[in-house]
């Protein structure tokens, strides 16, 4: 534990990637194959779950460190981070404890949920007494579910191949499917990752590592210039779906999604449909629910995904279908190496007879038609535009180095909203608010006037008149300024605060911000009726006064028109 402490503060502190990657060969190079395979899990993106409320952390905190509650939270305020801040207000350990990182996770960490409150409590202020404030730290963010550092799984692969002496291609191939949540990592697990290359062959249900596009943001008439002829690329629209593999290997189907999670008995119509594939196949593609000649909305197959207990209701309401436009195995053999025009042939071959569905080639004679095309990508129900070079090879991970995919996507929906709410982000933003709550008006004011009349009566903390105007929440979004507009943001945050809830502030509105997102629906469990997609800040409108941010019935009207339309 202490060593996998002193780890993270290393890579916490530093945003140097080879500095981070020479912290994660020294520890690999040192820790106990149980703790490196704990370490590599947590590593490369493997959820911890929460095992204690955070408010039960911070009473506990309060109770060993004995202060109160209010000055914790002025505590909590200055640093930005509750583990952190916890980890401060302690008084110092009373022993040290050598426990390794396996032992703490299984023999501690892992039995301490479902245990009783006091006894829960009696457990971890114990704890904390043998660590120092680098080791408390990570603690409170291991049972409080709240594990973030600033390396990618990329970088994870990079340092194990290097100290393996492995292709880090093969170490990513091993690796998938490592952060499932069913997994339990253990030495064999990780000895398993960094054995020597003997065979490259995957067994059972493993699946490939995902392929990722770029994004493509060019002119019209830049197109020809930096990729060339359109004739050199193999165009499919861009689906709005799950990312998943299906394979398909020794009588049995398993499904994968992109973030490596096994989602086979989410969607059992997909496996019925691929017992008619050969054995030996492994499809990458999409899952989406289907509505008629074109893909229904995303939010209906979120709804579909988010059941506990597929019902014939929610399988006739929602039914999925697998749309495949990749081969990456076929008769047991390795297709990736292939150029992207023979595995779309050979997969063109397999699905024809059976009840998948294959991503369809847009054909057109140029960038300028393929351009009037991608216009239509909306009344479609699609994003845009996949670009694959047709002698492309299948890759691993976001590279350049088999080829390229590019995704060439429409612009987003766009909306000017005002910041009503503020939280404080985490890592290195932990002591700056970047995370914000945007509203709209439930109608447009009739002038500047009655919009600042609302303002005040905000500000006299006076509660929204049935009917009257006022601003409805309707996103969320951190992302999307630069650092130095976050800044700026802060400051104004910090001297309009009106309530603080725990971390969230209630600010003055005084802030316009255009949103960009990726789509709309309704939605009855929201407020307003309406959820958006990926919302993130285009920008700040300095030039918007508040009475002129858009209003629901703006929102309303970028809803997708109904089918039959």
């Amino acid at each position: 534990m202490k060593r996998f402490a002193g780890l993270y503060a290393e890579l916490d502190a530093s945003t140097a990637t080879h500095a981070k990657l020479a912290a994660l060969q020294r520890y690999f190079a040192a820790a106990a194959p149980a703790d490196a395979a704990w370490a590599t899990y947590f590593l490369a993106g493997g959820k911890p779950r929460q095992l204690l409320p955070t408010a039960l952390l911070r009473a506990l905190a309060c109770r060993r460190a004995g202060i109160d509650d209010w000055l914790f939270e002025e505590c909590y305020q200055a640093v930005g981070d509750l583990a952190e801040t916890i980890a401060l207000v302690l008084p110092p350990p009373a022993r040290d404890s050598d426990l390794g990182l396996a032992a703490w996770v299984e023999q501690r960490l892992l039995p301490l949920r479902g245990a009783p409150a006091e006894e829960q409590a009696g457990r971890v202020a114990a704890w904390w007494d043998e660590l120092d404030a680098a080791g408390r730290f990570l603690l409170v963010k291991l049972i409080g579910g709240g594990f973030r550092v600033g390396v990618s799984k990329l970088l994870v692969q990079r340092a194990l191949a290097a100290q393996a002496g492995l292709d880090a291609k093969l170490v990513a191939q091993r690796m998938m499917g490592y952060t499932d949540a069913r997994a339990r990592p253990d030495a064999r697990a990780f000895e398993a990752l960094v054995a020597p290359a003997l065979s490259g062959r995957i067994e059972g249900g493993q699946p490939y590592p995902f392929f990722l596009a770029h994004a493509l943001d060019l002119p019209g008439d830049a197109f020809e210039a930096r990729l060339g002829p359109a004739a050199d690329w193999l165009v499919e629209w861009k689906f709005d779906g799950i990312r998943a593999q299906l394979v398909r290997r020794a009588g049995q189907s398993w499904i994968w999604s992109r973030g490596e999670e096994l989602v086979t008995e989410r969607f059992p119509e997909i496996v019925a449909a691929a017992q008619g594939l050969p054995e030996g196949t492994v499809l990458d593609g999409e899952i989406l629910v289907w509505s008629g000649e074109r893909p229904a909305p995303f939010n209906l197959l979120q709804q579909r995904i988010g059941r506990k207990t597929l019902t014939k209701k929610v399988l006739a309401e929602a039914p999925v279908t697998f749309v495949a436009y990749d081969l990456l195995e076929s008769e047991g053999h390795d297709r990736r190496g292939e150029p992207q025009r023979q595995r779309r042939a050979r997969l063109e071959a397999l699905l024809g007879g059976s009840g998948l569905r294959l991503s369809p080639r847009v054909e057109a004679p140029d960038w300028a038609a393929f351009a009037a095309l991608r216009a239509q990508s909306r009344a479609r129900g699609v994003e845009g535009f996949m670009l694959k070079h047709r002698e492309a090879r299948y890759g691993s991970g976001r590279t350049k180095a088999e080829g390229t995919w590019w995704k060439w996507k429409i612009e987003p929906l766009s909306v000017d909203a005002v910041l009503v709410y503020a939280q404080a982000g985490h890592g290195r933003r932990a002591s700056v608010y970047t995370d914000y709550t945007f509203a709209v008006w439930n109608r447009a004011p009739a002038d500047a006037a009655e919009a600042q009349a609302v303002l005040e009566a905000i500000a006299r903390r006076e509660p929204a008149q049935p009917g009257a105007l006022q601003l409805v929440p309707f996103a969320k979004a951190y992302s999307g300024l630069t650092d130095a507009e976050f800044a700026e943001v802060d400051r104004v945050i910090r001297q309009n605060t009106l309530e603080k809830f725990g971390p969230v502030r209630s600010v003055r509105p005084s802030l316009v911000f255009e949103l960009g997102f990726e789509g709309i629906n309704r939605s009855s469990r929201h407020k307003s009726g309406i959820a958006v997609r990926f919302p993130r800040m285009l920008r700040l409108r300095h030039d918007k006064p508040l009475h002129e941010a858009d209003t629901l019935q703006g929102l309303e009207a970028l809803l997708a028109p109904p089918e039959s339309a």
